[in-house]
């Protein structure tokens, strides 16, 4: 028996049956690519350890990467065990080091991780790359435990291929409301003061607690089990690519970083290895033809969480 949706439940769950069309504009890689222009704006359908070797070498500017963590999982029933450590720092290695070569030397890269996993990745990418910083962010919401902590917290480690690279910091300031506003002769210091309300656009710092984790009546959410928010990559792409520029995920999922791309000017590339996931990736970036928005983000400008403040 099927289960009809709520009328506001947005999930995108398209079956592979239905989507056909979708799994039609995605590609197979199987040989070189000889220029980067022959798959751009690509959802590429396969193996990420088998496609990344096929690749041009120094093609991309920014590579956003969400790993399996070191849980076991279930992605459309294909399992993922929980390793041993000394098995999953492998298991990075292995992946880090196909990335490596495809990234130009002006190039960054994020990985996300949990707070396990995050302590075997930020070891091994600094054998890599030039660690610059760990982000924290807060997912709002978590499962709790009977005798420990609630994670509700995961990381983004932030890195660089050289010292030469693009930081773009106005791009990437959140709006804050003013709750005790500072006065010079009567005037705002450092502030603005609307009709809706006080606000101070800040410099962002490396712990986020103004992301939204995408619910059921949010347009991009979708029934993968471990989806970001499109917000939370917006601030990657701005922060470290130009309009034109390359993003690639190697781990595409659902399709986050090439639907947050595609609709911050940028091109993308992804893999992901499940059909259904290419899918949704494909019926994800055919939405953002018409529809730009990011949730939480407006008019250049970071909103907090639940507050969006208009000048």
């Amino acid at each position: 028996m099927t289960k009809i949706k709520a009328k506001r439940n947005k999930t995108i769950d398209t079956s592979v049956e239905n989507g056909k069309k979708f799994l039609d504009r995605c590609i197979n890689v199987q040989h070189k690519v000889g220029s980067i222009d022959t798959i751009l704006n690509k959802t590429i359908c396969g193996n990420t350890f088998e496609v990344m070797p096929y690749l041009p070498e120094k093609c991309f500017d920014l590579v956003i990467a969400d790993p399996p963590y070191n849980l076991t999982k279930s992605y459309n029933g294909s399992l993922f065990s929980k390793k041993a450590r000394a098995e999953y720092e492998e298991f990075t290695r292995k992946w880090l080091g196909l990335v490596f070569p495809l990234l130009k030397d002006s190039g960054s890269i994020y990985v996300c991780c949990d707070w396990e996993s995050s302590l075997v990745i930020g070891n091994v990418l600094g054998d890599y790359f030039n660690v610059r910083n760990r982000i924290t962010w807060e997912r709002e919401k978590g499962r709790g435990a009977s005798a420990n902590w609630k994670n509700s917290m995961e990381d983004i480690w932030f890195a660089t291929k050289s010292n030469s690279y693009k930081f773009n910091l106005d791009a990437v300031k959140i709006r804050r409301k003013v709750l005790a506003p500072y006065r010079v002769d009567g005037k705002p210091k450092d502030w603005d003061e609307t009709d809706s309300g006080n606000f101070r656009d800040t410099c962002p710092s490396n712990f986020w607690d103004d992301i939204t984790v995408p619910f059921w009546s949010m347009t991009e959410n979708t029934a993968h089990p471990t989806q970001k928010p499109e917000k939370l990559i917006a601030k990657m792409i701005l922060a470290s690519s130009e309009e034109g520029d390359c993003v690639f995920d190697p781990f595409l999922g659902s399709g986050t970083t090439s639907v947050t791309a595609k609709k911050l000017g940028r091109n993308y590339i992804g893999i992901e290895a499940e059909d259904r996931y290419c899918i949704w990736a494909e019926e994800r970036l055919e939405m953002a033809e018409i529809d730009k928005t990011i949730q939480g983000f407006s008019d250049g400008v970071f909103y907090e969480r639940n507050t969006p403040y208009k000048k």
